[in-house]
Formats: structure tokens, sequence, C-alpha cells
């Protein structure tokens, strides 16, 4: 019998925090679970649980509640609970260190600054998957946790993270059959089609609920 797969997003708990760059882990998770008929979140491991299939794989979506930095705390319980080895865990974050727009899938490795790998490397070790969604850096370091923690703004939301988004949740699949570079090349093929010119079908995942800016917020 397969071994099941946890995909865990990670991010800060709160509507405060519920469009910032920190989340986008989160945001992935969530247009996962909207794609392909997860079951409802339910309270578990210090976060929220959903179980389903991509593919005939079982695979348990997780969004740790614990905040970034004690991530590895929900994860490292789900992961002895269900009993998994390392690598049927895969990790979904954002990173300061790509370019807005850019994806990477590693195993092991640095943990480039992100809190909440820190968090899973000290509680589990290096060696799970990070698929790897780049925000970009502001430029100097004592901007970083405002650039980290802000919004992202309409045009980072139409120009890229929302096709981000439908292009992981469409290459999914692909993670749980371990095949990250299928998965790599068809979020590329998606978001850079080779002929721009020619009709592309239409997705079959539905467009990702990028959580709303209040009326009086602005993205300046």
């Amino acid at each position: 019998m397969e071994t099941a797969l946890l995909i865990a997003g990670l991010g800060n708990p709160g509507a405060e925090y519920a469009r910032s760059r920190h989340n986008a882990g989160f945001m992935a998770v969530d247009t996962i679970h909207a794609s392909y008929g997860f079951g409802p979140w339910r309270a578990r491991f210090q976060g929220v649980l959903s179980e389903g299939f991509l593919g005939k794989r079982k695979v348990y979506l997780l969004k740790p509640g614990t905040f970034m930095n004690l991530s590895g705390d929900s994860i490292g319980a789900a992961m002895r609970f269900f009993k998994l080895p390392l690598n049927a865990l895969v990790v979904i974050h954002d990173e300061l260190d790509l370019p807005a727009g850019k994806l990477k899938v590693k195993t092991g490795g640095g943990d480039a600054g992100n809190n909440g790998a820190k968090s899973i490397t000290a509680a589990l070790g290096a060696d799970y998957r990070r698929v790897r969604i780049g925000i970009g850096h502001p430029g100097e370091r004592g901007r970083v946790t405002g650039h980290v923690l802000g919004n992202f703004t309409r045009a980072d939301e139409e120009q890229w993270l929302v096709p981000m988004l439908t292009a992981i949740a469409e290459a999914a699949p692909l993670l749980a059959k371990d095949n990250d570079v299928g998965f790599t090349n068809k979020i590329a093929l998606t978001l850079n089609p080779p002929r721009p010119n020619a009709p592309r079908p239409p997705s079959k995942v539905p467009a990702p609920r990028v959580p709303k800016a209040k009326p009086e917020e602005s993205d300046e």
C-alpha cells in the first residue's frame, strides 16, 4: 500500500495576515483543497487538517495554526501520528531569495531564513520536499519584516500570484507521484506556454480565492 502524503502550507493564522506574502503557502494549499474535492477542514495538530486524494494517493493537507516560527510543532505532530517518513512531507512556503513569481522545488538543504522551515527542520530533520514560492527581496535588510508581513498588491495578484496558485493546483497530482521535475515543468509550461497565440484549453481548477482586502485597506 502506498504511503500517504502530507502537504503542509505555511502561514500565520488570523485575518490580519490572510493576504500577506508570508501566507503564500496557506493560499496554495487552499487552492489545492478547493480543486480536488477534499474533505472539510477540521481542527487537528494545532492547526486545520483536510483529507482527500490526488490521483490514487491519499493526501493530508495541513495549515498549522501555531504561527510561522512554530510550524514544526504542528507538522511534527501530524507526521508522528500518521507514521509518515520524511520523504512523504511536502512543505509549501514563501521564499525571499527567489524573485517574485518564481517557483523552485528542492529536497533538503538550508532554510534560507524562513522561520517556518527552520522550525520544521529542527523538529524532523531537513530532508523533506519544499515548494518555494518567490516573493522577492525588498533590497534592504531593515525592510524585510514589513515586506514579508505586508499584503500582496492587487498588481501582484493579477500579474502572477493567482496564475501561480492555479498552476500549482493543476500540477499537484505530480507531487503525489513524487515527480518533482514533472511538477515544476508543468507549472512552467502553464505559466509560459510555448505558443502564446494558440488557444489554451480551459483550466479545470477553480480560480484561487485570495483573501479579500477590507474596504479601508490600501495596497500602498
